[in-house]
């Protein structure tokens, strides 16, 4: 049953991204990303936290993505969701049960 509650949720089409291996002529990375799959994801805002520090001023927002289970999802990838891209800080997968993954991110900048 909670199944089909994670199915109802997912509403938004999301991107994820790999950054490229490549290198330029200099030997340094690019800052190109390659889009590895598209899927239906829930995006749930879970906070909001505006800090001064260093006499800048940084908004972080962190949010939690629930995807179906993959096995192709990892820390070093970007979800994008229309113009926002999110950095994966942490994958969660409730209960072992290979039916669900919570993709713990931080908006990027």
């Amino acid at each position: 049953m909670s199944n089909k509650l994670l199915v109802n949720r997912l509403d938004k089409r999301v991107s994820f991204l790999r950054p490229t291996d490549e290198v330029d002529e200099y030997g340094e990375p690019l800052d190109d990303l390659i889009q590895v799959c598209t899927t239906w994801a829930a995006i749930e805002p879970l906070r909001g936290q505006d800090r001064y520090a260093a006499k800048q001023e940084n908004a972080e927002v962190t949010t939690r993505i629930r995807i179906r289970y993959r096995k192709d999802i990892d820390r070093t990838m970007f979800a994008q969701y229309q113009d926002q891209t999110f950095e994966i800080l942490y994958i969660i997968h409730p209960l072992l049960a290979r039916k669900e993954l919570q993709l713990m991110c931080k908006e990027r900048q």
